[in-house]
């Protein structure tokens, strides 16, 4: 696995980051980005991947959607996106850019990641930014009393 290097074909026409034809993963450390790399070249993914740190996701894919005072209006999808990743990164999350082939199944490849700890995983597709990990619900979330809280 390579180092991220954000290039210009991995952006929008806006400058946002957008990397058409991958899938871009969160996991909660550095081992499970190489676990889940094994993962994809057990079950047969052939396509590249790229390793990104917490400091890179913040310093590189975040930078993308500029200055936070712009008076610009929204970005839409891509920027919401861009801005899950900086909330996961600054959590201390890792990155992974996953390069799909044609023949490729996207679910496969989320599936496989989030069986090595990916919390999310979006991908790039021309138009369509797809979500292949759902986030937990408010429903799911535990509370106090599902907790050793609650015993207080």
């Amino acid at each position: 696995m390579k180092p991220l290097l954000l290039d210009s074909s991995m952006t929008s026409m806006a400058g946002v980051f957008y990397p058409t034809g991958h899938v871009f993963a969160l996991f909660p450390d550095e081992d499970c980005v190489r676990q889940a790399a094994v993962a994809l070249q057990t079950a047969g993914h052939s396509g590249e991947t790229a390793y990104a740190s917490p400091e890179v996701i913040l310093q590189e894919i975040v930078q993308t959607l500029g200055p936070g005072d712009s008076p610009l209006p929204s970005l839409g999808a891509e920027g919401d996106i861009v801005r899950r990743m900086a909330d996961l990164a600054g959590t201390g999350h890792h990155g992974m850019l996953v390069a799909l082939a044609d023949k490729d199944d996207p679910q496969a490849v989320a599936t496989a990641m989030a069986s090595e700890g990916a919390v999310a995983a979006f991908h790039y597709r021309t138009f369509v930014i797809e979500d292949l990990i759902t986030p937990p619900t408010v429903q799911d979330m535990p509370t106090a009393t599902d907790t050793h809280l609650g015993d207080a």
